[in-house]
């Protein structure tokens, strides 16, 4: 029988001074980086919460703790592919990818195709399987005001 779960995943992290800005696994020229234990790139994080979340295995916390010294600074490539790995084992496959980042500044338009490439190649997908959208929040918030970036996922598995 045939079995279609959804997952949902979000992350957001604090703009800072002295970081590089890592989105979708694509280093994006901006006077700030995201803060966190890993790169901080919300997107893929979000990507991982939401297969996690469909397969019924936790969060990225649980997997990846950020008070794990050999997280430290890693790519959230490295944690996708992990993730990608677990997926297979478990038999499912992703039928597509949806996401949305929240961001008032950079533009990342001219970044999408490269951050879908990655995520395409991280989990073994055709670039078709994967949406990425970008708002902002009109200056609302503490997004607004430029203090940080958000990233929302939905994701569907079938098995």
């Amino acid at each position: 029988m045939t079995q279609h779960r959804i997952g949902i995943g979000y992350d957001i992290h604090r703009l800072v001074e002295g970081r590089k800005l890592i989105l979708g696994g694509v280093e994006i020229p901006y006077e700030k980086g995201l803060d966190g234990h890993s790169d901080a790139d919300v997107l893929l994080h979000a990507i991982c919460d939401a297969i996690l979340g469909a397969m019924c295995k936790g969060d990225i916390g649980e997997h990846f703790p950020n008070t794990d010294p050999a997280y430290k600074d890693i790519s959230s490539i490295v944690l996708l592919e992990k993730v990608g790995d677990l997926l297979k084992e478990e038999g499912y496959c992703i039928t597509n990818i949806d996401t949305m980042l929240q961001a008032e500044e950079p533009n990342i338009k001219s970044f999408k195709a490269a951050m879908k490439e990655n995520i395409a190649k991280a989990l073994s997908l055709d670039v078709e399987t994967i949406n990425i959208k970008a708002t902002t929040q009109e200056r609302l918030g503490a997004l607004g005001n430029k203090e940080g970036i958000a990233a929302f996922a939905s994701v569907l598995l079938i098995k």
